[in-house]
């Protein structure tokens, strides 16, 4: 661990397009899609934020935090989401650390609780979080678990 560095967009803002890049080749949600949020990250308009996991100048991790993670519950918010680990990185606890640096952050800025919407099951209790209930993802036919970390 002692490798990598980890940041929040602030702290390294020119990667923003880097960052933007790497989220939409995981996921596949439109690239201007993240820089909007990334960028209302980095004017203030919004605490929520972009978080980092690098081996060089490489993103082996991150995360990010929205609104809402496409679900019909709205009043569940704000949400962890776009977790992810590059394969290679897995089961260094790189994934578990990120989580941890974003719930202190919010925490320290008096956000929480935090959400997180996934199909993952006994990887995010590790790390503090809660089952809090089954949600509908937007265009999904099957529901998925919500998570609270508070």
């Amino acid at each position: 661990m002692d490798d990598y560095t980890w940041i929040t967009l602030r702290q390294q803002p020119e990667r923003k397009n880097q960052a933007a890049g790497w989220f939409h080749e995981k996921w596949g949600v439109p690239m201007e899609a993240y820089r909007v949020c990334m960028e209302d990250y980095l004017n203030r308009k919004t605490e929520y934020g972009w978080y980092l996991c690098l081996e060089g100048n490489k993103i082996v991790g991150g995360l990010g935090v929205i609104d809402n993670d496409f679900h019909d519950r709205r009043d569940l918010t704000p949400n962890v989401c776009a977790v992810y680990t590059e394969e290679k990185y897995r089961g260094q606890g790189i994934a578990g650390r990120l989580l941890e640096m974003v719930v202190d952050d919010l925490k320290a800025k008096g956000i929480s609780p935090l959400y997180l919407l996934t199909d993952h099951i006994g990887f995010y209790e590790r790390y503090g979080w809660k089952f809090l209930c089954m949600v509908q993802g937007d265009g999904e036919p099957k529901l998925s678990r919500m998570y609270i970390h508070e």
